[in-house]
């Protein structure tokens, strides 16, 4: 109604037909809605916060507004990382719940460097890797003895002795990481308890010792020079590996009581190099004669055959390789 008055005394104005009387009434309609107005904003700052100003209701809602797009944003963002992580999961799950995340599949494990994951670990699945499989040789009287591999009850037999091979298959594989790894740091200046320590530390990571049911099959032997075989350092020992000798390192993993022994010859010196060659013409030997039915006396004679047949220059002597 004031806005109406007013606007009729503003155009009586215009028009120049005001009577006293109503400007009189004008302005006092006017000095009333300015008091109203001056009340208004003195009740507003009074509910304000001291130095701040209350926005109008049209900001505050577009301020509103804007927050909470930015929170769905958010919220959004946080819900695609998640799904990320996930992988394939329900896309259609409440906004603020915790999705369950699912376990990522580990890969195989892999050997690590230097060797310290056990050979179970390696092969889950409890099937370990075969070693070289060798053909019977011809006996004497033409006899091939095929049946051996290609009877079906020879073969069901074979099967059902499957977890004793597998026994010895995870011990050589160990023995054969073990080998290797050894081959790659021993040298002259190492004493050799030394040696025997590192070298059985491994060992037992690898074949992961278990009491009487998984470890090492006997103390590891590192026999130097004119010593064939079978010593063994005890505690305090000082004897240094020098770059002039032939040391022979025998050593054994054993599962549920079933060895894998082998040695092998080390040597730093090029001179001694033809004398490595027949040790391992010889072992190459003696593995390919072994057999069922072979007579052990029979595989030896034909490792000394080769062996004997290797003739080493060492300091301008020549001499004969013995047994």
């Amino acid at each position: 109604m004031a806005g109406v008055e007013e606007a009729a005394s503003c155009g009586s104005h215009l028009n120049g037909d005001l009577d006293p009387d109503d400007r009189e009434e004008g302005a006092a309609s006017t000095a009333e809605e300015a008091a109203k107005k001056k009340r208004r904003r003195k009740k507003k700052s009074k509910g304000a916060a001291p130095g701040q100003q209350e926005p109008d209701k049209e900001a505050g809602a577009s301020v509103d507004e804007v927050a909470r797009q930015l929170e769905r944003q958010a919220l959004e963002e946080k819900e695609r990382d998640d799904d990320d992580e996930d992988g394939d999961g329900d896309g259609d799950g409440a906004a603020g719940k915790k999705k369950k995340k699912k376990k990522k599949k580990r890969g195989p494990k892999v050997q690590t460097d230097p060797p310290s994951v056990p050979i179970c670990d390696l092969y889950p699945n409890g099937v370990f890797p075969k070693g070289q499989e060798c053909e019977y040789p011809p006996t004497q009287d033409g006899r091939t003895a095929a049946w051996r591999t290609t009877s079906e009850d020879k073969k069901a037999l074979d099967q059902a002795s499957e977890d004793i091979w597998n026994d010895f298959r995870e011990a050589a594989e160990a023995h054969r990481q073990v080998r290797k790894y050894v081959m790659s740091w021993i040298k002259p200046g190492m004493t050799m308890i030394e040696i025997c320590e590192k070298l059985e530390d491994c060992s037992q990571k690898l074949i992961k010792e278990n009491g009487l049911n998984a470890g090492l099959a006997f103390p590891t032997g590192c026999s130097l020079n004119n010593c064939a075989a079978h010593y063994t350092p005890n505690a305090g020992d000082t004897t240094v590996l020098q770059y002039d000798d032939i040391c022979k390192i025998d050593f054994g993993t054993h599962i549920s009581g079933r060895i894998i022994d082998c040695a092998f010859t080390v040597t730093f010196n090029p001179k001694y190099d033809t004398l490595l060659k027949a040790v391992k013409d010889a072992t190459n030997t003696g593995i390919k004669c072994a057999g069922i039915d072979v007579r052990l006396c029979d595989v030896g004679e034909a490792i000394q055959e080769v062996m004997e047949s290797y003739e080493v220059e060492i300091d301008g002597k020549t001499y004969q390789v013995n047994m």
